[in-house]
Order: C-alpha cells, then structure tokens, then sequence
C-alpha cells in the first residue's frame, strides 16, 4: 500500500502572496525537479512569477541560515525549502538531516513565517529520484502548496 499523500480538500490560493525557495545546489539531479515542481505549483494557486524567489545555496546545512534571513526580512508570506540529505556510507545524514529540520520547524515557530519543508532524507538515490518527480510525486510541489495554505491560514487567523 503506497502513501497517497495529504488529502487536498481546501482551495488553495496565493494570488497576492511573496514566496522565498530556498534549494541546494547539491545534489541537484533531485532538487532542480523539486524546485520546478515547487514553482509550477505556486503558479498554478496564482502566485505572480515576479513573486516568487529562488535562491540557491551549497547544500542542505546551510537552507536554515538563509531561510531565516528571507522569514525575518518582512518580505514574503513563506519560504519553502527544498533539498535532498541521502543516507550513505558515513554519518553525515544524522549530522545534517535532523538538525536541518529541527532548526526550520523553530524558525517557523520563532518568525510566525511559514517554512516548508521540502528537504528529502532518503536511504538511497533512486528514493530521493521517486519523491522529485517519479512515482512518488513531486515532494517539492507538495511544500510549495503547504506553504501557501499555511500562509492563508494564518491571514484568516489574524482577521
């Protein structure tokens, strides 16, 4: 039995949104297709092209510093951020995976800004290939339209 994925039960709109994407360089085979999937999918819920930033940065560690710098600019509704951590054969994915998730979801906490969670952590290769575009979908599509519904949610919030 495969994961279907989050039930989409909710209109999701962006019309006048401003989004940050934050993706990695590294290991771009998977994260170019997630951040095309990431901007088609804010297009598609009527985010302005001219409103969306893609900023790139080395490599997963450093999505936190630079994601913070975008949510605490006053400048945009959400920053989703996009990457790919796979597992191999030394400890760097315990290193990098966890604290790289843990800091996003504080930020988020911290700025009232929305921050997704686009960041792969995946075994192998061909996982991270599945979840950017293969049979899996498109998990940097899936952050993309998280973000905006949160963002949406939180303008109803405040009234």
């Amino acid at each position: 039995m495969g994961d279907a994925g989050p039930a989409r039960d909710v209109t999701v709109r962006g019309d006048d949104m401003h989004i940050a994407v934050v993706a990695t360089r590294w290991n771009a085979r998977v994260v170019d297709p997630l951040v095309a999937g990431a901007v088609a999918a804010l297009e598609r819920v009527g985010v302005d092209p001219g409103n969306i930033n893609v900023v790139r940065v080395p490599g997963a560690f450093e999505l936190p510093v630079v994601a913070a710098h975008l949510a605490r600019g006053g400048n945009y509704d959400a920053v989703v951020c996009l990457g790919a951590v796979i597992r191999g054969g030394t400890p760097h994915f315990d290193y990098v995976a966890g604290p790289v998730a843990d800091q996003l979801a504080a930020l988020a906490v911290d700025t009232g800004v929305p921050v997704a969670f686009g960041v792969l952590t995946c075994d192998t290769p061909e996982q991270a290939i599945e979840r950017a575009g293969g049979k899996a979908g498109n998990k940097g599509e899936e952050a993309a339209l998280a973000a905006v519904e949160t963002a949406s949610l939180i303008r109803t919030l405040q009234g």
